[in-house]
């Protein structure tokens, strides 16, 4: 994996708040520095805004018209006016604000709302584990209202809650359950951390593909003439879909129970 940093022209910002623009396996990734690094306030904001133009203006023999950009905001709080500061300057040299990558619920919010994937991610720990593996606890729930267009991804450690749709093209990948409060009619990884007793539920399922934990679902090639709520959730038999009115999560519990 190669990573490449881009130079920072001299001036009167602070280099210390660590504002990095860094080439990945071909990906331009923007990397905000954390609040523990830069405590959250206006000036601070003001000053990394000053970095990383700084920075895009001493990049420009790294990057095409064009090219897609990848914010990796870690634990700093970004609202929409923010984030939509950071694509417009980004459309003046050409580049495409994308994706996301956030450690705050507000921050992934407002990124999904504006029309970015998202990727949440959990807190980073300052704490040094050595070897030693720590379960994660799943991350709280992700509440959108909205619908997930064609081309956005979201992903997030824990359950997520679609009060909309979820159209051809849209991506969610959740540790946890995917509840969609209207058309799933995308792509639903559920339980992607590996747990295969999560489920996906939708008031009209009409997907282009389910997951969950390590098993697939396409859709049939017929729709359905009625549509009513329903759960997927694995059987032995690998994926289900059951209307919501016949399950409950104790059925679920004897099903993988059973040998």
């Amino acid at each position: 994996m190669e990573f490449t940093e881009l130079p920072l022209l001299e001036g009167t910002v602070d280099n210390n708040i660590q504002v990095k623009w860094k080439s990945e396996s071909g990906r331009l990734l923007l990397i905000l520095p954390t609040e523990s690094q830069v405590p959250p306030s206006e000036v601070s904001w003001s000053e990394i805004w000053q970095q990383m133009k700084l920075r895009l203006k001493g990049g420009d023999r790294f990057r095409l018209p064009n090219t897609p950009v990848h914010l990796v905001a870690r634990d700093r709080l970004l609202d929409t006016r923010q984030l939509q500061e950071l694509a417009e300057s980004l459309n003046e040299v050409e580049l495409q604000l994308k994706s996301v990558s956030t450690s705050r619920r507000q921050t992934a919010i407002a990124a999904v709302s504006s029309g970015y994937s998202v990727e949440q991610v959990q807190p980073e720990s300052t704490l040094n584990l050595g070897s030693t593996t720590v379960v994660q606890p799943l991350a709280d729930a992700l509440y959108l209202q909205m619908t997930v267009r064609s081309g956005q991804l979201i992903r997030h450690p824990g359950s997520v809650i679609i009060l909309g749709d979820l159209n051809p093209g849209g991506i969610v990948v959740a540790d946890g359950d995917i509840l969609v409060w209207g058309r799933l009619r995308g792509i639903a990884h559920a339980g992607a951390s590996g747990n295969r007793e999560c489920l996906i539920m939708a008031v009209q399922m009409e997907p282009t593909q389910l997951r969950i934990a390590d098993a697939l679902a396409r859709a049939p090639e017929k729709s359905p003439m009625q549509f009513f709520p329903e759960v997927a959730h694995i059987t032995a038999e690998g994926i289900r879909i059951s209307k919501a009115s016949d399950f409950s999560r104790s059925q679920l519990s004897r099903i993988n129970q059973e040998p």
